[in-house]
């Protein structure tokens, strides 16, 4: 059975970009009689605002999204991240360089400075702090993403080795996230396109781990007009639940969906209802981001019709 997630970070408010991936996530696995998940990924509790968690899922109710098993929350985890990590004992190394002397000596890669691999063979007193990273090599993983067709990267060269579990014993999200699809039996990732450069880490993590790998899907990003990625940092608007209809019309309208324009009238469930229907996972852009008009991140519903369609 298809099972799909939607798996928001508590470290602000959902916003438009967050909606994006909610609606998507939530509309392939229904079109596909799936089952839809909600994962709270509270790793971070120095960012994270407390009663933003609860703040989401209210916001996700005002939507009408409905989710059909129990939420479960990364925080409430560890144990099952330090059965994972000691899974990986053979392929870990503890890392003590500050961000300092990396930068100073690294190469830049897809997502910025790759280590350069200065602690990769040294001995460590065990009782000393760091972070834990996991040791890359030349293989290539390559995956077929429903949406942005076949990627491909070498690890070692892209990336680097690449952290598993921070200096401050938070556990990384790229261990967390496989982990956690694996647990809640996830066959189908949709999210945005800020993660494609993530999946083959994670597809390698899956084999370290013996655990199945997901069909993958990214979304593309809602950029402000600045090319700057929506988010709490570039001061996205949080979602006005008193504009869920309209909200949720041009989310459908970023997607590529073709909402008729009856639908700003209707109520939440009439949207709901038709987008069921015609969704098509096909029809979302091969782009891996999208400008969209300060208008539309808070539509007015009389504006719209003025409103050029992205």
């Amino acid at each position: 059975m298809y099972r799909g997630r939607f798996a928001p970070s508590p470290t602000g408010p959902l916003h438009f970009g967050s909606l994006l991936a909610a609606v998507a996530s939530y509309l392939d696995a229904k079109a596909n009689h799936g089952k839809w998940l909600v994962r709270m990924e509270d790793l971070d509790p120095p960012r994270e605002p407390p009663g933003t968690a609860d703040h989401i899922l209210t916001t996700m109710e005002a939507f009408g999204l409905e989710w059909d098993e129990p939420v479960i929350y990364q925080s409430q985890r560890a144990q099952a991240y330090e059965q994972a990590l000691h899974m990986l004992h053979d392929y870990t190394y503890r890392c003590t360089c500050s961000r300092k002397e990396i930068a100073d000596s690294a190469l830049q890669g897809i997502e910025g400075a790759i280590y350069p691999g200065t602690c990769r063979y040294a001995k460590h007193d065990p009782q000393l702090s760091g972070a834990w990273r996991i040791r890359t090599d030349l293989q290539q993983f390559a995956f077929d993403d429903l949406i942005q067709g076949r990627q491909s990267q070498v690890l070692q060269r892209d990336i680097g080795d690449f952290v598993v579990k921070r200096a401050d014993q938070f556990y990384s999200y790229q261990l967390a996230v496989v982990v956690d699809d694996a647990f809640q039996n996830i066959t189908h990732v949709i999210r945005g396109a800020d993660l494609l450069a993530s999946t083959p880490r994670q597809i390698y993590l899956q084999r370290l781990l013996s655990l199945p790998t997901p069909r993958y899907a990214h979304l593309p990003v809602a950029v402000n007009a600045h090319g700057e990625k929506l988010s709490k940092q570039t001061l996205a608007a949080p979602l006005d639940t008193s504009k869920a209809v309209p909200l949720l019309y041009q989310a459908l309208e970023f997607l590529g969906q073709q909402p008729p324009d009856a639908l700003l009238h209707g109520s939440i469930k009439e949207v709901w209802s038709w987008a069921k229907a015609h969704w098509q996972l096909d029809a979302v852009p091969r782009f891996n981001q999208r400008i969209y008009p300060a208008s539309a991140i808070t539509p007015d519903t009389d504006a719209h019709a003025q409103t050029d369609k992205p």
